[in-house]
C-alpha cells in the first residue's frame, strides 16, 4: 500500500513530496550532497535521514564487483570480508551533529546562525538544504535556509500544515497538514521514509 494510501491525508501534499524527492535525486545525480537542519524532535528527525540514506534502508546496497575491484586497485590490503560489508552511500550530513562547532557559534557569535554558519563551510549550489521546522517559524531553521538560498543552493522545507516563514523561503515545502507539534511530527516520519525509500530504490534499484 502507497504512502497515500495509508496516509490520505497527505494526498493534498503528494505534488510536493514528490518534487523534493526529485530535487533531492536529481542532487545527488550531479555530485551534490543533503545538508538538514532542524531543532529538538526536528533535530532527531535529522540524524534519522542521514542513517537511512547513508546505508542501507530497505535493501542491503551490496558494492557492485566493478566498484570492489577499483578499491581493491586502489588498496590491494583491503581486508575483503569488508568488501562484503561495506554498503553503497549518499551524502547526507545532519548540521545538527556538529556539536563542538554549534555551542562554539552560539556561545561566542549568534545562535540564530548556527546552521547558517556551516553552509559558508559546507553548501555548494550542487547541494539542497533539508529544513525541519513543525511550526515553519524556527529563528536558526529559517535563517539556515535564507543564507542557503543567498549561496545558491536548493532548499526544501518540512512543516506544519501552515507553513510558517520557511513556506515562504523554500523552493518547496512540504506542509503536513496537522497544527499540534506531536501530530505534525508523527506525519513527518511517514513523509520522510517515503522519500527516502524512493531515493534508495532509484540508486541500488532495491
Amino acid at each position: 500500500m502507497s504512502l497515500y494510501e495509508r496516509y490520505e491525508n497527505l494526498n493534498t501534499e503528494k505534488q510536493n513530496i514528490e518534487n523534493a524527492k526529485d530535487i533531492i535525486i536529481n542532487s545527488f545525480k550531479s555530485g551534490g550532497k543533503l545538508l538538514l537542519c532542524g531543532n529538538g524532535g526536528s533535530c532527531a528527525d535529522c540524524d534519522h535521514i542521514v542513517g537511512e540514506l547513508m546505508k542501507g534502508f530497505l535493501g542491503k546496497r551490496s558494492l557492485s564487483e566493478e566498484q570492489k575491484q577499483k578499491m581493491i586497485n586502489n588498496a590491494d590490503y583491503i581486508n575483503r570480508e569488508w568488501l562484503e560489508q561495506l554498503q553503497g552511500g549518499l551524502p547526507a550530513i545532519s548540521l545538527t551533529s556538529a556539536t563542538a562547532l554549534n555551542t562554539a557559534f552560539c556561545n561566542d557569535v549568534n545562535p540564530e546562525l548556527l546552521y547558517a554558519q556551516q553552509l559558508m563551510g559546507l553548501g555548494k549550489s550542487e547541494d539542497v538544504l533539508f529544513c525541519i521546522s513543525t511550526s515553519g517559524n524556527s529563528k536558526n531553521v529559517c535563517a539556515a535556509a535564507i543564507v542557503g538560498k543567498a549561496l545558491g543552493i536548493t532548499v526544501i522545507g518540512l512543516t506544519g500544515k501552515s507553513g510558517g516563514k520557511l513556506k515562504e523561503i523554500a523552493d518547496v515545502c512540504i506542509c503536513a497538514p496537522e497544527t499540534e507539534t506531536y501530530k505534525v511530527q508523527e506525519l513527518h516520519l511517514p513523509i520522510y521514509h517515503y522519500i527516502c525509500a524512493e531515493i534508495e530504490k532509484y540508486f541500488f534499484n532495491s
